[in-house]
């Protein structure tokens, strides 16, 4: 799972904050502003037969969820693992975050492309997942979610631009497990950073966690059934187009650290059919990035 931090990395846990607000987690009923999951109401609406979810628990307290998944003996497609609280989330560059308790969303879901999906496609996984995202939150709570490349969930906050969520995807036996960290309730005197930003404080229309996450699963169902009945196709699924459409990233000028210590600075002007992005440098070169982080410079004057 993975949000806000100060560098632009993708920690599984929106938040680095020894503040969890009501006491120990074990409590369902120690923070009336922030009450727990309703894993049977999910389980009802959300698993069914034919469709992606096999199967979806609820937590009160782990590690971290994508953990959990990833060391699994044996896995189905389709399963869903949601926390309450995350305790040694894990992000980007091993990263280590954590919330209050029931402030998000985080949780883990593992898909299987198969055979008819090219591995080589399946690193439009976190991309997809962003878009799937984005979608859910737009319908559900009224929020623009903006997507910074890679793996970043942007809400606006005021005028400023803020991360408040984050993907994780790692390999795990036949398939990926995809882990979402999201701020929902997450207030002003709880942010680890300035910078960070949560549902909440973008003004969203609900901030009732049992429907924000039925509207994400449930869209991440459909873009994720279109990308697999296209063979992966980013183009022909139109992830790429719609993954383009809401990328914040695109059109500016930004600085790609790189892995091995090499930086990259150019504009952003477009996400190439391997999901990967494309810079315009100051010497006239186009160069894709596939693996990095990448920070948004402001403009100059």
């Amino acid at each position: 799972m993975t949000p806000p931090d100060a560098s632009g990395s993708s920690p599984e846990s929106p938040g680095e904050n020894p503040k969890t607000p009501g006491g120990a987690p074990g409590n369902r009923w120690n923070d009336l502003d922030r009450p727990p999951l309703n894993a049977t109401a999910l389980r009802r609406a959300l698993v069914r037969d034919g469709g992606l979810w096999t199967s979806l628990d609820v937590v009160p307290s782990t590690g971290s969820t994508n953990t959990d998944l990833t060391t699994a003996p044996s896995l189905t497609e389709g399963t869903v693992l949601v926390a309450e609280e995350q305790t040694q989330a894990r992000g980007r560059l091993d990263r280590r975050w954590s919330a209050p308790a029931r402030s998000g969303l985080f949780f883990s879901l593992y898909v299987e492309p198969g055979a008819g999906v090219p591995v080589e496609r399946w690193g439009w996984l976190p991309l997809l997942t962003g878009v799937a995202v984005a979608t859910g939150l737009s319908r559900a709570a009224g929020v623009d979610t903006a997507l910074k490349w890679p793996n970043d969930l942007l809400v606006t906050v005021g005028d400023e631009e803020r991360k408040a969520g984050g993907i994780l995807a790692e390999r795990a036996g036949a398939g990926v497990v995809i882990g979402v960290g999201l701020n929902v309730t997450l207030r002003a005197d709880e942010l680890p950073v300035p910078t960070a930003g949560s549902l909440a404080l973008a003004g969203a229309a609900t901030l009732d966690r049992d429907p924000l996450l039925r509207a994400v699963l449930r869209s991440f169902e459909q873009w994720y059934g279109d990308w697999r009945t296209a063979g992966g196709d980013p183009a022909a699924s139109r992830l790429q187009e719609a993954y383009a459409a809401g990328c914040s990233t695109l059109g500016r000028t930004v600085r790609a650290e790189l892995p091995g210590g090499h930086v990259l600075t150019g504009e952003a002007v477009a996400v190439d059919g391997d999901g990967r992005l494309v810079l315009a440098t100051a010497e006239g070169v186009q160069q894709p990035v596939g693996a990095g982080d990448v920070v948004h410079l402001r403009p100059q004057g």
